[in-house]
Order: C-alpha cells, then sequence, then structure tokens
C-alpha cells in the first residue's frame, strides 16, 4: 500500500499553480528566520522541504533521502557552503541540481566557482522569484510543460524565528573568540540582517569584517545593536 502511495503521489502532474509538486527540496540553511521563509515558499510552490542547519546533518539527510534540489547557504556553523556544493557535485550526472544561497551578494563567484547550478540573494519573499530560480536549474524533462501562474505574491516569515536568530547569534558573539567564529557571526548578521530590511543589523555586521579583526569597542557596539532588537522583539 505505502509504495502504492508513494507511485501515485511521484506521478501526480505538476500545475500552474503548484510548478514544484512532487519535488523535494533540501534546505542546508542555520538560520530559522530563512528557513522559514523558504518553507514558504515551499509550500505555495507544492514542494516537499527537508531541513539541514549544518554540514553535518546535511550528509546524513544526503545519504538518506534523495532531493531533487538541494539549496545550501554559504556560511555554516561548522564550515563553508562551497565545500558541502563540491562534494555533491562530485557525485557526478545522478547528483541533485543545487543553489547557493546567501544575505551576501559577493557569494555569488564562490558559490558557482564551486559547482552551484545557480545563486540566490536574500531575502527569499517573492514567490515568482522563488520558483523561476529552482526551476532554472532542473532538467528540462522535470519542468512543467504549458504557461506558468506568475504571481507578485510575497511571503513574510515568522517574526518569532527572527528573535530566535538574534538570541542564537548574541549568545554565538559573546563566546566567540577567534577569526573563523566571527566571520561565521558576521555572515550569519548579514543573513538575517538583508532577510529582514534592517540596515542598522547590516551595519553592526560590517563592523565585525574589518581585515584587522573588529575592535572591543565594536564588539560591544555589535552586542548593544542586538541587545536591542531582541527587546524589540520580545514583544511579539
Amino acid at each position: 500500500m505505502t509504495d502504492d502511495l508513494s507511485q501515485f503521489l511521484a506521478s501526480r502532474p505538476v500545475s500552474a499553480e503548484r510548478p514544484l509538486l512532487g519535488l523535494t527540496v533540501l534546505l542546508v540553511e542555520d538560520s530559522r528566520f530563512a528557513s522559514e521563509a523558504v518553507r514558504l515558499l515551499c509550500l505555495r510552490s507544492g514542494a516537499r522541504i527537508r531541513r539541514a542547519d549544518c554540514l553535518r546533518s546535511a550528509h546524513r539527510h544526503l545519504a538518506t533521502y534523495r532531493p531533487g534540489v538541494v539549496i545550501v547557504d554559504m556560511g555554516l556553523p561548522d564550515g563553508s557552503g562551497a565545500d558541502l556544493i563540491r562534494q555533491i557535485k562530485l557525485a557526478g550526472p545522478g547528483a541533485p541540481a543545487v543553489l547557493g544561497l546567501s544575505g551576501d551578494p559577493g557569494m555569488e563567484g564562490e558559490a558557482l566557482a564551486a559547482g552551484a547550478d545557480a545563486f540566490m540573494p536574500k531575502p527569499l519573499e517573492s514567490l515568482a522569484m522563488f520558483q523561476q530560480a529552482v526551476l532554472s536549474v532542473l532538467p528540462e524533462a522535470e519542468r512543467p510543460a504549458g504557461l506558468r501562474v506568475v504571481t507578485d505574491e510575497m511571503i513574510s516569515p515568522d517574526p518569532l524565528a527572527l528573535r530566535d536568530d538574534l538570541s542564537h547569534v548574541a549568545e554565538v558573539l559573546l563566546a566567540a573568540q577567534d577569526p573563523d567564529a566571527l566571520g561565521y557571526v558576521a555572515h550569519f548578521l548579514t543573513g538575517i540582517a538583508r532577510s529582514s530590511h534592517d540596515e542598522g543589523l547590516e551595519t553592526a555586521a560590517e563592523l565585525l569584517r574589518g581585515k584587522a579583526g573588529p575592535s572591543s569597542e565594536d564588539l560591544t557596539r555589535v552586542s548593544g545593536i542586538l541587545q536591542q532588537r531582541l527587546a524589540a522583539a520580545s514583544g511579539f
């Protein structure tokens, strides 16, 4: 019965309103706010989504499931998304399509050089742009035939997910002791700043990117900005 059901679901045709119906997307992303955005976009598009929040978890998923598309954030807590992209593509012709993802548009070159089929900058809000990006990397035989409904729908992730991200990055910043840890914080902070359209938060992330490393005054300022945002988010 289970096999019959799986075959039935797999054989269902896509529709103009759900152009990604039947597709499984693996999202490798540590930000809850960005993950919630992709979840909503997949839901509106008909795709199934699985999430891994680090490289280790991503490898476990890939050993168990066979997604059609993998969306990889370029900065992860246990390494670079570029490394994962390379490893996926080493599987050869049977490898899933891969999209690089980052709040830093400058990461596009690194993602493509690692083998990504395309790159998506944060924020991810437009349903039409998301669907087009995913469809563009699928084999032609897996793309829906005929016309596709193009919508101007924009999604809005749960602000509680943003609060969780702010709390997480504030804790990581307190424990950060080396340039790699601060680099991760800067990348994470840039992503949630872009996703939430927070210019002040993006400025804070830039303070962590200095070649000589942030000063103690910079770290205090960034921590203060995070605490302000957390205090404001506590009203949700």
